[in-house]
């Protein structure tokens, strides 16, 4: 795996070893503005900000992907399904499908200190 050598340790804690953010800590959490979200480690554009809502969990959340930016692979506590960046498989986070939150029924629970913002403003 590519390692962008720009991350801090908090940032490298997240995106390879796949640890998680405190809830509502993240700068996108609550962030309104338009544009795109990027993978931080290599750039790649995951989420448009259209597909962005608040479910009030804690973490920034998306009920859609750019396609073909994210990959969704079991994770190894057999529960969860994790979401990862598909061009550099840097941590995301996790995906929740059935909660009713939005018409799409499937939540993207992203850690924001996993993603860059480009402003389309």
């Amino acid at each position: 795996m590519f390692i962008n050598p720009n991350l801090s340790p908090k940032e490298i804690s997240i995106i390879v070893h796949k640890a998680t953010e405190m809830p509502f800590s993240g700068k996108f959490n609550t962030y309104k503005m338009d544009g795109i979200y990027l993978c931080k480690n290599c750039g790649t554009a995951l989420y448009r900000s259209d597909d962005k809502f608040n479910s009030g969990c804690g973490w920034p959340s998306f009920d859609d992907a750019i396609d073909g930016a994210v990959k969704e692979v079991m994770d190894k506590d057999g529960r969860r399904v994790e979401i990862v960046c598909s061009s550099c498989g840097g941590h995301l986070g996790h995906v929740f499908k059935g909660e009713g939150f939005t018409p799409k029924d499937t939540r993207h629970c992203v850690n924001s200190l996993s993603l860059e913002f480009e402003s389309n403003e």
